[in-house]
Protein backbone atom coordinates (compact mmCIF):
# COMPACT_ATOMS: atom_id res chain seq x y z
CA UNK A 1 0.00 0.00 0.00
CA UNK A 2 0.57 3.36 -0.34
CA UNK A 3 0.89 6.24 1.30
CA UNK A 4 0.65 7.41 5.16
CA UNK A 5 -1.70 5.57 7.62
CA UNK A 6 -3.83 8.32 8.84
CA UNK A 7 -5.61 8.31 12.62
CA UNK A 8 -8.95 10.05 12.79
CA UNK A 9 -9.78 11.71 15.94
CA UNK A 10 -13.87 11.01 15.24
CA UNK A 11 -15.58 8.86 17.61
CA UNK A 12 -15.73 6.36 14.81
CA UNK A 13 -12.08 6.19 14.86
CA UNK A 14 -11.53 5.03 11.24
CA UNK A 15 -8.10 4.93 9.55
CA UNK A 16 -7.10 6.07 6.34
CA UNK A 17 -4.36 4.90 4.16
CA UNK A 18 -4.74 7.10 0.95
CA UNK A 19 -2.86 7.95 -2.51
CA UNK A 20 -4.30 9.75 -5.74
CA UNK A 21 -6.72 7.09 -6.63
CA UNK A 22 -6.74 4.76 -3.66
CA UNK A 23 -8.15 4.59 0.02
CA UNK A 24 -8.46 2.19 2.74
CA UNK A 25 -11.37 2.36 5.53
CA UNK A 26 -10.52 0.33 8.29
CA UNK A 27 -13.95 0.47 10.41
CA UNK A 28 -12.81 -0.30 14.07
CA UNK A 29 -16.74 -1.98 14.60
CA UNK A 30 -16.47 -5.74 12.98
CA UNK A 31 -19.86 -5.89 13.13
CA UNK A 32 -20.67 -2.43 11.92
CA UNK A 33 -18.29 -2.76 9.08
CA UNK A 34 -20.40 -6.03 8.09
CA UNK A 35 -23.42 -4.35 8.07
CA UNK A 36 -22.05 -1.62 6.17
CA UNK A 37 -20.72 -4.01 3.15
CA UNK A 38 -23.63 -5.72 2.78
CA UNK A 39 -24.97 -9.52 2.42
CA UNK A 40 -21.90 -10.79 -0.01
CA UNK A 41 -20.55 -7.14 -0.24
CA UNK A 42 -24.16 -6.23 -2.25
CA UNK A 43 -23.77 -2.21 -0.85
CA UNK A 44 -19.94 -1.91 -2.09
CA UNK A 45 -21.34 -3.65 -5.24
CA UNK A 46 -23.83 -0.85 -5.09
CA UNK A 47 -20.85 1.89 -4.86
CA UNK A 48 -19.03 -0.01 -7.64
CA UNK A 49 -21.94 0.37 -9.69
CA UNK A 50 -22.97 3.55 -9.18
CA UNK A 51 -19.72 5.60 -8.93
CA UNK A 52 -17.46 3.24 -11.50
CA UNK A 53 -15.30 2.45 -8.71
CA UNK A 54 -13.60 -0.94 -7.38
CA UNK A 55 -14.23 -1.49 -3.69
CA UNK A 56 -13.03 -4.63 -2.29
CA UNK A 57 -13.96 -5.64 1.39
CA UNK A 58 -11.19 -6.91 3.42
CA UNK A 59 -12.20 -7.94 6.81
CA UNK A 60 -12.97 -4.80 8.94
CA UNK A 61 -11.85 -2.96 5.86
CA UNK A 62 -12.05 -1.89 2.18
CA UNK A 63 -10.02 -1.26 -0.30
CA UNK A 64 -11.62 1.50 -2.86
CA UNK A 65 -9.72 2.62 -6.13
CA UNK A 66 -10.73 4.78 -8.96
CA UNK A 67 -11.16 8.31 -10.32
CA UNK A 68 -10.54 10.98 -7.30
CA UNK A 69 -13.61 12.41 -7.61
CA UNK A 70 -15.46 9.12 -7.51
CA UNK A 71 -13.58 7.29 -4.24
CA UNK A 72 -14.02 10.61 -2.36
CA UNK A 73 -17.60 10.55 -3.06
CA UNK A 74 -17.28 6.74 -2.05
CA UNK A 75 -15.57 7.84 1.51
CA UNK A 76 -18.51 10.26 2.53
CA UNK A 77 -21.20 7.79 1.62
CA UNK A 78 -19.63 4.75 4.10
CA UNK A 79 -18.42 7.89 6.49
CA UNK A 80 -22.11 8.88 6.53
CA UNK A 81 -23.83 4.89 6.51
CA UNK A 82 -21.01 3.64 9.20
CA UNK A 83 -22.08 7.02 11.45
CA UNK A 84 -26.13 5.66 11.01
CA UNK A 85 -24.88 1.93 11.96
CA UNK A 86 -23.67 3.77 15.20
CA UNK A 87 -26.47 5.84 16.25
CA UNK A 88 -28.72 2.25 15.88
CA UNK A 89 -29.78 2.60 12.41
CA UNK A 90 -30.04 -0.02 10.04
CA UNK A 91 -28.65 0.29 6.10
CA UNK A 92 -30.33 -0.71 3.31
CA UNK A 93 -30.04 -0.58 -0.20
CA UNK A 94 -31.90 2.59 -0.39
CA UNK A 95 -30.53 4.18 2.02
CA UNK A 96 -26.75 3.18 0.15
CA UNK A 97 -28.60 4.92 -3.14
CA UNK A 98 -29.42 7.84 -1.04
CA UNK A 99 -26.33 8.37 0.74
CA UNK A 100 -24.33 8.24 -2.69
CA UNK A 101 -26.93 10.80 -5.01
CA UNK A 102 -26.19 13.24 -1.70
CA UNK A 103 -22.47 12.76 -1.94
CA UNK A 104 -22.49 12.99 -5.30
CA UNK A 105 -24.48 16.45 -5.21
CA UNK A 106 -22.10 17.82 -2.98
CA UNK A 107 -19.53 17.32 -5.76
CA UNK A 108 -22.01 19.29 -8.20
CA UNK A 109 -22.04 21.83 -5.76
CA UNK A 110 -25.96 22.26 -5.29
CA UNK A 111 -26.25 24.79 -2.58
CA UNK A 112 -27.77 22.95 0.00
CA UNK A 113 -26.80 24.42 3.88
CA UNK A 114 -27.13 21.11 5.33
CA UNK A 115 -24.05 19.74 3.60
CA UNK A 116 -20.32 21.00 3.12
CA UNK A 117 -18.57 20.14 0.14
CA UNK A 118 -15.97 17.39 0.37
CA UNK A 119 -16.70 17.06 4.08
CA UNK A 120 -18.85 14.85 6.49
CA UNK A 121 -22.51 14.13 4.68
CA UNK A 122 -25.60 15.13 6.69
CA UNK A 123 -29.06 14.72 5.49
CA UNK A 124 -32.70 16.61 6.65
CA UNK A 125 -34.85 14.36 8.38
CA UNK A 126 -38.68 14.16 9.44
CA UNK A 127 -38.67 12.20 13.29
CA UNK A 128 -41.89 10.74 14.71
CA UNK A 129 -42.88 7.94 17.47
CA UNK A 130 -42.95 5.13 15.38
CA UNK A 131 -40.86 6.34 12.15
CA UNK A 132 -37.68 8.59 11.47
CA UNK A 133 -37.64 9.64 7.93
CA UNK A 134 -33.54 10.64 6.17
CA UNK A 135 -33.79 12.62 2.70
CA UNK A 136 -32.59 10.59 -0.34
CA UNK A 137 -32.22 12.98 -2.66
CA UNK A 138 -30.58 16.60 -2.61
CA UNK A 139 -33.99 17.70 -3.65
CA UNK A 140 -35.68 15.53 -0.64
CA UNK A 141 -33.52 17.17 1.98
CA UNK A 142 -34.47 21.02 0.47
CA UNK A 143 -38.11 19.87 0.47
CA UNK A 144 -37.85 18.75 4.32
CA UNK A 145 -36.27 21.89 5.26
CA UNK A 146 -38.57 24.13 3.15
CA UNK A 147 -41.33 22.34 5.24
CA UNK A 148 -39.63 23.09 8.34
CA UNK A 149 -39.62 26.96 7.51
CA UNK A 150 -42.18 28.16 5.04
CA UNK A 151 -45.78 28.51 5.79
CA UNK A 152 -46.90 27.38 2.61
CA UNK A 153 -44.42 24.68 0.32
CA UNK A 154 -45.22 23.62 -2.73
CA UNK A 155 -43.51 19.59 -3.73
CA UNK A 156 -44.39 19.43 -7.52
CA UNK A 157 -42.78 16.59 -9.95
CA UNK A 158 -43.36 13.09 -10.80
CA UNK A 159 -44.31 10.03 -8.89
CA UNK A 160 -42.53 8.21 -6.64
CA UNK A 161 -40.33 10.98 -5.59
CA UNK A 162 -42.00 11.17 -1.70
CA UNK A 163 -43.59 14.49 -2.77
CA UNK A 164 -46.93 12.90 -0.52
CA UNK A 165 -44.96 10.97 2.11
CA UNK A 166 -42.88 13.55 3.35
CA UNK A 167 -45.31 15.85 3.56
CA UNK A 168 -47.76 13.67 5.66
CA UNK A 169 -44.69 12.31 7.81
CA UNK A 170 -44.14 16.47 8.27
CA UNK A 171 -47.64 16.98 9.37
CA UNK A 172 -47.30 14.19 11.77
CA UNK A 173 -44.27 15.85 13.38
CA UNK A 174 -45.55 19.07 13.40
CA UNK A 175 -49.19 17.19 15.58
CA UNK A 176 -46.80 15.25 17.86
CA UNK A 177 -44.51 17.90 18.79
CA UNK A 178 -47.67 20.54 19.47
CA UNK A 179 -46.83 22.91 16.74
CA UNK A 180 -50.61 22.82 15.55
CA UNK A 181 -53.85 20.66 16.53
CA UNK A 182 -54.60 19.09 13.92
CA UNK A 183 -53.70 17.48 10.53
CA UNK A 184 -56.20 18.63 7.33
CA UNK A 185 -56.09 16.72 4.33
CA UNK A 186 -57.44 17.34 1.23
CA UNK A 187 -57.56 15.86 -2.60
CA UNK A 188 -59.63 16.67 -5.63
CA UNK A 189 -61.71 13.97 -6.54
CA UNK A 190 -61.79 14.88 -9.85
CA UNK A 191 -63.04 11.05 -11.28
CA UNK A 192 -66.61 11.71 -9.41
CA UNK A 193 -66.26 15.44 -10.66
CA UNK A 194 -66.45 16.45 -6.95
CA UNK A 195 -70.18 15.14 -6.50
CA UNK A 196 -69.63 12.88 -4.08
CA UNK A 197 -73.42 12.88 -2.62
CA UNK A 198 -74.45 9.81 -4.70
CA UNK A 199 -72.11 7.40 -3.42
CA UNK A 200 -72.31 5.06 -0.53
CA UNK A 201 -71.83 5.90 2.88
CA UNK A 202 -70.53 9.07 5.00
CA UNK A 203 -68.07 11.20 4.23
CA UNK A 204 -65.25 9.88 4.98
CA UNK A 205 -66.36 6.40 3.33
CA UNK A 206 -66.88 8.49 0.34
CA UNK A 207 -63.53 10.27 -0.17
CA UNK A 208 -61.10 7.40 1.09
CA UNK A 209 -60.79 5.35 -2.17
CA UNK A 210 -58.65 9.21 -2.88
CA UNK A 211 -57.21 9.36 0.10
CA UNK A 212 -56.03 6.33 0.15
CA UNK A 213 -52.00 7.21 -0.68
CA UNK A 214 -52.13 10.47 2.37
CA UNK A 215 -54.07 7.51 4.76
CA UNK A 216 -50.68 4.85 3.75
CA UNK A 217 -48.47 7.44 4.78
CA UNK A 218 -50.38 8.42 7.95
CA UNK A 219 -50.24 4.28 9.49
CA UNK A 220 -46.85 5.02 8.79
CA UNK A 221 -46.02 7.32 10.44
CA UNK A 222 -48.05 6.90 13.61
CA UNK A 223 -49.26 4.06 15.43
CA UNK A 224 -52.94 2.52 14.11
CA UNK A 225 -54.60 2.96 16.60
CA UNK A 226 -53.79 6.37 17.60
CA UNK A 227 -54.81 7.36 14.05
CA UNK A 228 -58.10 5.74 14.51
CA UNK A 229 -58.10 8.16 17.54
CA UNK A 230 -57.30 11.23 15.59
CA UNK A 231 -60.01 10.48 12.95
CA UNK A 232 -62.71 10.25 15.48
CA UNK A 233 -61.77 13.27 17.53
CA UNK A 234 -61.37 15.29 14.39
CA UNK A 235 -58.02 15.61 15.00
CA UNK A 236 -56.93 14.34 11.53
CA UNK A 237 -60.24 15.31 9.48
CA UNK A 238 -60.59 14.65 5.91
CA UNK A 239 -62.15 17.90 4.36
CA UNK A 240 -63.01 17.20 0.12
CA UNK A 241 -61.75 20.25 -1.90
CA UNK A 242 -65.52 20.96 -3.24
CA UNK A 243 -66.22 21.37 0.44
CA UNK A 244 -63.83 23.82 1.95
CA UNK A 245 -65.24 26.79 0.91
CA UNK A 246 -65.55 29.13 3.32
CA UNK A 247 -63.32 28.03 6.26
CA UNK A 248 -60.72 29.59 8.02
CA UNK A 249 -58.12 26.76 8.69
CA UNK A 250 -55.94 27.58 11.82
CA UNK A 251 -53.63 25.74 13.97
CA UNK A 252 -53.92 22.97 11.52
CA UNK A 253 -50.94 21.55 8.79
CA UNK A 254 -52.84 21.01 5.84
CA UNK A 255 -52.44 19.19 2.78
CA UNK A 256 -53.54 19.40 -0.80
CA UNK A 257 -52.69 16.25 -2.69
CA UNK A 258 -52.81 15.68 -6.35
CA UNK A 259 -53.19 19.40 -6.84
CA UNK A 260 -53.11 19.10 -10.52
CA UNK A 261 -56.33 18.67 -11.08
CA UNK A 262 -57.41 21.54 -9.38
CA UNK A 263 -59.11 24.47 -11.38
CA UNK A 264 -57.72 27.90 -10.76
CA UNK A 265 -60.54 28.80 -8.74
CA UNK A 266 -60.21 25.81 -6.72
CA UNK A 267 -56.80 26.61 -6.08
CA UNK A 268 -57.15 30.06 -5.12
CA UNK A 269 -59.75 29.38 -2.78
CA UNK A 270 -57.66 26.34 -0.99
CA UNK A 271 -54.85 28.88 -0.36
CA UNK A 272 -56.97 31.49 1.04
CA UNK A 273 -57.91 29.14 3.54
CA UNK A 274 -54.59 29.54 5.18
CA UNK A 275 -55.46 30.55 8.84
CA UNK A 276 -52.72 31.77 12.09
CA UNK A 277 -50.17 29.39 12.64
CA UNK A 278 -50.57 27.15 9.93
CA UNK A 279 -49.10 25.13 7.65
CA UNK A 280 -49.85 24.38 3.84
CA UNK A 281 -48.30 21.92 2.03
CA UNK A 282 -49.71 21.32 -1.70
CA UNK A 283 -48.39 18.77 -3.51
CA UNK A 284 -49.14 17.32 -7.52
CA UNK A 285 -47.39 16.14 -10.39
CA UNK A 286 -48.19 18.57 -13.64
CA UNK A 287 -47.64 16.06 -15.96
CA UNK A 288 -50.96 14.00 -15.02
CA UNK A 289 -53.75 16.12 -15.16
CA UNK A 290 -56.77 14.83 -15.49
CA UNK A 291 -59.25 17.84 -15.76
CA UNK A 292 -61.26 18.09 -18.59
CA UNK A 293 -59.98 19.41 -22.13
CA UNK A 294 -59.37 23.56 -21.64
CA UNK A 295 -59.50 23.19 -18.45
CA UNK A 296 -56.29 25.28 -17.06
CA UNK A 297 -54.92 23.49 -14.06
CA UNK A 298 -54.60 25.49 -10.94
CA UNK A 299 -51.35 24.50 -9.90
CA UNK A 300 -49.76 25.33 -12.93
CA UNK A 301 -51.25 28.71 -12.78
CA UNK A 302 -50.52 28.72 -8.85
CA UNK A 303 -46.70 28.03 -9.62
CA UNK A 304 -46.64 30.55 -12.12
CA UNK A 305 -47.86 33.56 -9.95
CA UNK A 306 -46.29 32.59 -7.13
CA UNK A 307 -42.71 32.22 -7.49
CA UNK A 308 -40.92 34.56 -5.68
CA UNK A 309 -43.66 35.46 -2.97
CA UNK A 310 -42.32 36.11 0.22
CA UNK A 311 -42.65 32.84 2.96
CA UNK A 312 -43.63 30.35 -0.46
CA UNK A 313 -41.44 27.97 -1.28
CA UNK A 314 -41.48 25.83 -4.42
CA UNK A 315 -39.79 22.36 -4.24
CA UNK A 316 -39.58 21.06 -8.51
CA UNK A 317 -38.74 17.38 -8.43
CA UNK A 318 -37.39 15.51 -11.35
CA UNK A 319 -37.31 11.65 -12.68
CA UNK A 320 -33.24 11.49 -11.10
CA UNK A 321 -35.55 12.08 -7.35
CA UNK A 322 -37.61 9.12 -8.03
CA UNK A 323 -37.22 6.49 -4.42
CA UNK A 324 -39.12 3.73 -5.53
CA UNK A 325 -37.99 1.01 -7.53
CA UNK A 326 -35.18 1.71 -10.24
CA UNK A 327 -37.70 1.06 -13.32
CA UNK A 328 -39.97 3.72 -12.10
CA UNK A 329 -37.16 6.45 -12.93
CA UNK A 330 -36.73 4.57 -16.20
CA UNK A 331 -40.51 4.74 -16.96
CA UNK A 332 -40.83 8.28 -15.92
CA UNK A 333 -38.01 9.05 -18.43
CA UNK A 334 -39.33 7.32 -21.24
CA UNK A 335 -42.80 9.72 -21.07
CA UNK A 336 -41.13 12.78 -20.28
CA UNK A 337 -38.95 12.59 -23.71
CA UNK A 338 -41.92 11.38 -25.43
CA UNK A 339 -45.09 13.90 -23.63
CA UNK A 340 -43.83 17.46 -22.94
CA UNK A 341 -44.68 18.23 -19.13
CA UNK A 342 -46.53 21.82 -18.72
CA UNK A 343 -43.85 22.69 -15.86
CA UNK A 344 -40.22 21.70 -16.09
CA UNK A 345 -39.45 19.64 -12.83
CA UNK A 346 -35.82 19.16 -10.79
CA UNK A 347 -34.64 22.55 -10.09
CA UNK A 348 -35.60 24.24 -6.32
CA UNK A 349 -36.78 28.23 -6.78
CA UNK A 350 -34.42 30.67 -5.75
CA UNK A 351 -35.92 31.62 -2.73
CA UNK A 352 -34.95 28.02 -1.21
Amino acid sequence: MNGQELVSSSSRQPRTASDANHFILTFENNRFASELFGQFDQNLKLLEERLGIDARARGNSVIITGDVLATNQARRTLDYLYDKLQKGGNVERSDVEGAIRMAVAADDQLTLPTMEKKAKLTMAQISTRKKTIIARTPTQDAYIRAMDRSEMVFGVGPAGTGKTYLAVAHAAQLLERGAVEKIILSRPAVEAGERLGFLPGDMKEKVDPYLRPLYDALYDMMPGDKVERAITAGVIEIAPLAFMRGRTLANAAVILDEAQNTTSMQMKMFLTRLGENSRMIITGDPSQIDLPRGVKSGLVEALQLLHGVEGISIIRFKDTDVVRHPLVARIVRAYDSTYASPVEGGEVDPQI
